[in-house]
Parts: structure tokens; sequence; C-alpha cells
């Protein structure tokens, strides 16, 4: 008789309970299929891998030895969590991972009970944890805080910020660091698994509190000499005593793909007394597939591929990408500019700023997850007479709104502002869409906000950014290819404040901040279809307006509609604001604004997240044509 098929464990397992029931000796194998698994899926769908292949044993020993979801499990940054979703039940919808109506890309809350934080920015989890874990104290409940955080996002100051504050958690917090990168670890092997397992076991502890306790009733000056030389002769052999400083008792570094050393020691860490704990695990990128383990980036972000070969799906041949525009137009200017430089945080091919790194080394800046840092870095550099690029994401840059506020707009210093993912993002979904730029940027004073509306504008306005010597001035453009317009051979310096019309019309007028003017165009054509004539004006600037332009093109036509990838607050609120003071708003102006509704959307194509925004040809048509029934009543609308 044939043997019975063979059932993969992963088919048994729907949720960590599952998991839980399996014996030590099962749990191998189960590691294997859920890297199998995770391996196929992103083949599929694309998304983050290497990271989370390096995060497989990890994330199946968590699950195994805490009661999640009431030990709450915080992954920092989220483009580790893949398996993570796979073991909490959502195995059934993992290829539809970054797409429209399917799963996030990253932990978030109303996803699942076991995603218990949303996080999609990195450096967050340890503050998060923290907070789990010192409610459950307040209120008597069981249930830790478990932060999951990669070497790379303690670069970060906010995580020590929160180690700083986690004594009050006692053994209710346990920080798992995830050091895959930095090779801030000694050698991992038998002798640092046996000693890991040795300090964390409850025998040592056990001692240790003894110990502890002894020293202080002898002598307070007795308790802390003994205490210092355990934490060091420790920290010796484990090279733990940085984090021991911090409040934390350390424990590592362990071998994070080898089951039968973390089983153990986060047993112990689990029954442990003494607290908080850090638990330094040594992982690699693209553990486990051979395409990944090769490759530079050990394929930490990938499209569709092959699962066997490992090919990617190559994107058809297009225009160049923003980035990379405004990268090579940089190289330019320092070319001819000594006093130009260029900042980035972590992020330097993602911000085009690699071409600068190769070409000028010295002049170029990656401060790491430190966005605060790096814009008062950029306001000294500024202050010195450098000329300073600080190149972020408009969604990252917000962690850094202080600074730009403090450092740099009320000391009118001239630090130039990169602002890449401007608008909706796609893939990304609400944590990364660069939503609020123009708004909490033209509200201050001294600042200068242009936004480019092909490469052929980036060109123009980066090289405008470098000779902008009176205060601070912000670029903004989008993610992924430009237009396909031809590049210019030499970048013209625009004038500030000063916007261009594109189409001549007399009846309808609409006006377009940054890359919606390509809608913008065919919407106008729509409407010469229909026989009203319409002019298309792209202002290049939300602050300073162009306040001839925009009067002239308000008291000519008979609506006028404003339209910008941005939240309210932008360019429709400056216009209108201009209108209402300059009285024109009297003369019975029909006026309609169009910019992102006042939600959070989720990951779906870019061209399908602005249709739902109602920003594309289509809405603006018909905003135009109910604006002409509008007979009477208010005679200023906004669009909702």
């Amino acid at each position: 008789m044939a043997d019975a098929p063979h059932t993969p464990l992963l088919d048994t397992v729907l949720s960590p309970a599952d998991l839980r029931k399996l014996s030590a000796d099962q749990l191998r194998q189960l590691a294997d299929e859920l890297r199998a698994e995770t391996i196929s899926a992103v083949g599929t769908t694309g998304g983050h891998l290497g990271s989370g292949l390096g995060v497989v044993e990890l994330t199946t020993a968590i699950h195994y030895v805490f009661d999640t979801p009431n030990d709450r499990l915080v992954w920092d940054v989220g483009h580790q969590c893949y398996p993570h979703k796979i073991l909490t039940g959502r195995r059934d919808r993992i290829r539809t991972l970054r797409m429209g109506g399917g799963l996030s890309g990253f932990t978030k809350r109303s996803e699942s009970e076991y995603d218990p934080f949303g996080a999609a920015h990195s450096s967050t989890s340890i503050s998060a944890a923290l907070g789990f874990a010192v409610a459950n104290k307040l209120a008597g409940t069981p249930g830790k805080g478990i932060a999951v955080i990669g070497d790379g996002a303690m670069s970060a100051g906010m995580a020590y910020e929160a180690m700083n504050n986690a004594e009050q958690a006692g053994n209710r917090l346990v920080v798992i660091l995830n050091d895959n990168d930095m090779s801030i670890a000694p050698p991992v092997g038998g002798l640092s698994a046996y000693l890991a397992r040795l300090i964390s076991s409850s025998e040592y502890l056990g001692l240790r509190s003894l110990a502890s306790k002894i020293t202080r009733r002898i002598s307070s000056r007795m308790h802390k000499a003994a205490s210092r030389a355990e934490e060091y002769a420790r920290g010796m052999a484990t090279g733990g005593t940085f984090f021991e400083e911090l409040g934390f008792y350390y424990v590592g570094p362990i071998d994070g793909h080898n089951l039968d050393h973390l089983i153990p020691v986060l047993e112990n860490v689990r029954d442990a007394e003494e607290g908080p704990i850090l638990v330094h695990v040594v992982t690699k990128k693209g553990k486990g597939y051979a395409p990944a383990e090769a490759a530079a980036d050990k394929y930490h972000g990938v499209q569709k591929f092959d699962v066997i070969t490992g090919a990617q799906a190559k994107a058809p041949p297009g225009p160049p990408q923003y980035q990379n525009v405004f990268g090579a137009q940089l190289v330019k200017e320092a070319a001819s500019d000594p006093r130009i430089c260029a900042i980035t945080a972590a992020m330097p091919s993602g911000t085009g700023l690699d071409a600068f790194s190769k070409a000028y080394p010295e002049r170029f800046f990656d401060v790491g997850i430190a966005e605060q840092h790096g814009v008062t870095f950029a306001a000294g550099l500024a202050a010195q007479g450098m000329r300073p690029f600080c190149a972020i994401y408009s969604t990252f840059l917000q962690r850094a709104y202080d600074q730009v506020v403090h450092d740099v707009a009320i000391q009118n210093l001239p630090v130039r502002f990169a602002i890449d993912r401007a608008g909706l993002v796609g893939a990304d979904g609400a944590t990364h869409a660069g939503s609020f730029d123009v708004t909490y940027l033209a509200t201050l004073p001294n600042f200068v906000v242009m936004a480019a509306a092909d490469e052929a504008e980036l060109v123009h306005m980066t090289h405008t950014a470098a000779l902008h010597d009176s205060g601070p001035i912000a670029v903004r453009y989008p993610r992924g290819n430009g237009t396909g317009v031809e590049l210019p051979e030499t970048a013209i310096q625009l004038e500030i404040g000063k916007g261009r019309v594109v189409k001549e019309g007399h009846k309808v007028a609409i006006l377009s901040l940054g890359t919606r003017l390509g809608e913008a165009l065919k919407a106008a054509e729509i409407l010469e279809a229909k026989g009203l004539s319409t002019t298309v004006a792209d202002l290049r600037f939300a602050k300073p307006l162009d306040e001839a332009l925009i009067r002239k093109l308000l008291t000519t036509h008979e609506v006028a509609v404003t339209i910008e990838e941005g939240s309210v607050g932008g360019l429709g609120a400056h216009v209108l604001t201009l209108a209402s003071d300059t009285g024109l708003i009297d003369g019975g102006l029909k006026l309609r604004t169009m910019r992102l509704p006042d939600t959070f959307q989720d990951q779906d194509k870019p061209e399908l997240q602005y249709a739902e925004a109602g920003l594309d040809a289509d809405a603006i048509v018909e905003t135009v044509l109910k604006a002409l029934r509008h007979n009477s009543g208010a005679v200023v609308e906004a669009r909702a």
C-alpha cells in the first residue's frame, strides 16, 4: 500500500494557537514551509522579500513561545511582516499583498488582532511596545509588549528615547534586536548560544536577584559596585554593555536561524522576573533563497519574479524616474558649485542621490534614519554658506517638521528640500503617501514651495533651488516615471512665484499644481469638444502664488478650478484666501477647489487611487459642468 500523501504542517496552522500545538521538533519543517510560502507569495505579488526571509525562524519562535495576541507583538517598519501575516490567519489572502482591496504591505490594526500597532515608518516599535507593557502593568492584566526592531532602525533617536524610559515596564517589555546588517555582534556560535541560555535562565536570574538583595542590605555602595561588576563581566562576554547602560538586561547574541537556540532563550525571557530585557539575534536578509542571498540588496524590495530562477519581471522601458532626473541634475549643479552638498536619511538610491554620492562623496551625507538631525544639519551647513539639498520623502519629512519650522524657516536659512514621493504612491498605501507637504510647508513664512508638472520642470526647479539663497525652498515631485517629455539640455532659472499658461481659452480656467497637469489638459480637450473654451495654467508655485496670473484667470473666465495632489489647506485654500482678501468673491466668482479627500486611502494602482480621489480628467470635467449649472446660492464652493 502506498504511503498516505504528506500534509504540510503549514496547512494545519491557521493561527498561532495551532502553531503552539506542534512539538519543538516540528518547527524546523514548519519554518522551511513558511519560507517557501513567503517566496511563492512575493513572487506573485512583488513587495519586500529579503527582510521577511531573514526572520522566518524568529517569527516562528516568537509565536510559538509567547501568547500572541495577548502578548502584543510590534514589528518595526513592517517590511518583514509577511511570514507573520501567513501564521496569523491571513495566508488565504497573502497573494493580495499591496493590491487594491488586499492586504497591506505593513502591519495594520484594522487587518488583524495580531497587528496591535500599525508600523510603516521606522523606529516606533519600542515606544509602542512600552505603551502596551505599561498599560497591562497598570491594569494588572497579563501580557507583554514585544518589539522586534532591526539594527538599521536603531539609528533613529526615537528608539533610544523609548529605551531610556523602559525601566518602568519591568519584565513586561521585551525588545528583540534583529541584527542583520550592522555586524555589531561578536561571532555567533555554540559558545554564545550557551551563554545566552545561561544568563537568561531562571537559575542565573534567581542567583542574580538574591545577590542583589544581599548587597543592597549590606551597603548601597557595595550593591552598586557588585551590580556594575556583574554587568561588565557579562558585557565583556556578550557585548551588551551598551544596552545595559540604557537599563536593559541584555541576552545574546544568538543565531536567529537556529530554532534550537532561539526557543530556550525566548522561553527563559518569557518567564523572567527581571526586565526590561533585550534579546540580540543575528540574522541574514534573504536567508534560504539563493537569488536573494546573492543579490547586493538581498531582494529587499522586488517586482514579481520567477521563483525557480529569481529573475524579476522587468518593467517596460519608459521615461526616466523623477528621482533619477533630480539626482542627475543635482550632479550637474554640483559640478559648477562646490558649495552644493546633498543629505539623505537612509535613502540614497530611493532619492536618486546614489549618483551624487559617487560623483562627490565628500559632499554627500547619509545621516541614517534621522530626519530631524538631517534637517538641522542642513540648516547648520546653510548658515555657514553651503548650499545643502535635503532629499527626503514627503511622508518622512513629517518626522522633522519642528526642525523645518524652528531651525530653517524662522531663521530664513536657504535649505533646499527635494521632496520625493509627493502625492499618492500606489502599493505602499496611506503610510507613505505624500499628501500633506504643500499644506505644512506653504503655511510657513519665508518658504518657497514648487511642484514639478513633469521631469523637464523638475530640471528647471532643481536649478532654481540651487541658485536660491534668500531663504528655504522646496520642490515636490511624485514617485515613478516621468511623462516622457524631452529633458532640456540647459536648465532655466525660473522666476520665483511665476506660473505659465500652457493652453489658452476664455470660458473655463483650470489652475494646476504638479503632475495633475496632464489630466487637466485631457479635461480641457473634453471640455473643448463640448464647446467650452478652456485655459490651462501650470502655477508651478504654491508659495508665493502668481497673484497677477490668478487674478487675471479668475476675472476673465466664467468658472475656475484649482487642482492639486495634496490635502485641504494647500493650493486651493491659498487661492480662495487670495480671492477673499482681494474682493473677487464679491463679484460672483465661481471657483472650485479639487484636492485629495479627507481620508487615508489604502493601497492600489496610482491611477485608480487618483480616480477614487476624484482627481482625474473625468472628475475635472464633472466639476466644471456642475459649476456651470450652478445658478444660485453660494458663489464659492469647494469640491468635497
